[in-house]
C-alpha cells in the first residue's frame, strides 16, 4: 500500500485581504499543500506563526512592515527549519542580498503567476533556493567578490584559530547570540560558550566586538 505523503504546511502573511484570501484558495486547491493560518501583517502573527507547525512562511512586503527585514532572523531564530519565502519583490539588488542575508530562501518578483509561487513553495519546502535567473547571477557575483581562495587558511596563519573557532568569527560579526550560533550549528550554547571564551583568550581580546575588530584589522574576516 502507497504511503500518503505529509503535506506542505504554509502561514501567509499578506496586507492585502483580498490577495491573502485568493492565494489561500489556490492553495487549499492543492493536494500537496495546506494553509495553516493566515495574519494581516508578520508582527500580529510572530506568536501564531511560531506555534501553527507550518514547513513554509509566504510573507508579501507590506505585511513584513520593517524594510530592513529583521523580523527575518527573529522569525528563522524561533524556528530554525521554517523557510522564509517573499512574494511581490521588486527586481532590486540590494533589497534581494538583503534579504538573502537575513535568512529568506525564496525570492518571487511582483509579476509572478499563482503557478510560480506553488512551485517555489514545494522547491524552497525540499531544500532548494528560489529566485530570478539574473538576481541568481549577481549572488554569484557577490559571493565571488566576497569571498578570498583559501579562507580558512588565511584566518588560521594569521589568527591562530582553530577550524571550528573560524566558523564561529563571521556568525559573531554578524551579532547573533550564542543561542543562535548554537542553533546554526547544531551544537549546545554552552559549547559555543566555551568555544568564544577559547577565542577571547587567543585573541587577547576583552569582548566579542574586540575579536570581530582585530580579526577586520588583520584583513582574515570573510
Amino acid at each position: 500500500m502507497a504511503s500518503v505523503q505529509a503535506k506542505i504546511n504554509i502561514f501567509l502573511a499578506a496586507g492585502n485581504r483580498l490577495f491573502r484570501e485568493s492565494l489561500a484558495r489556490i492553495f487549499r486547491s492543492k493536494s500537496d499543500l495546506s494553509v495553516v493560518g493566515c495574519a494581516p501583517c508578520v508582527s500580529e502573527g510572530i506568536e501564531q506563526i511560531s506555534t501553527s507547525g507550518c514547513d513554509v512562511l509566504l510573507v508579501d512586503p507590506v505585511s513584513g512592515e520593517r524594510s530592513d527585514l529583521s523580523w527575518v532572523r527573529e522569525i528563522v531564530r524561533l524556528d530554525p527549519g521554517l523557510k522564509v519565502m517573499l512574494i511581490d519583490m521588486v527586481d532590486d539588488e540590494s533589497t534581494f542580498l538583503n534579504a538573502v542575508r537575513t535568512g529568506v530562501v525564496g525570492y518571487i518578483l511582483q509579476n509572478a503567476s499563482a503557478v510560480d509561487i506553488v512551485a517555489g513553495i514545494r522547491a524552497v519546502h525540499h531544500g532548494e533556493a528560489v529566485c530570478p535567473p539574473q538576481l541568481c547571477l549577481l549572488l554569484f557575483q557577490y559571493v565571488a567578490a566576497n569571498r578570498s581562495p583559501s579562507p580558512n587558511f588565511q584566518m588560521k596563519t594569521q589568527t591562530g584559530l582553530t577550524r571550528r573557532e573560524q566558523q564561529l568569527v563571521p556568525l559573531i560579526a554578524q551579532g547573533l547570540t550564542n543561542k543562535e550560533i548554537a542553533s546554526q550549528l547544531n551544537l549546545s550554547e554552552q559549547t559555543i560558550k566555551n568555544h568564544i571564551h577559547r577565542i577571547l583568550q587567543r585573541m587577547g581580546a576583552s569582548d566579542r566586538f574586540a575579536v570581530v575588530e582585530r580579526v577586520r584589522e588583520q584583513n582574515a574576516l570573510l
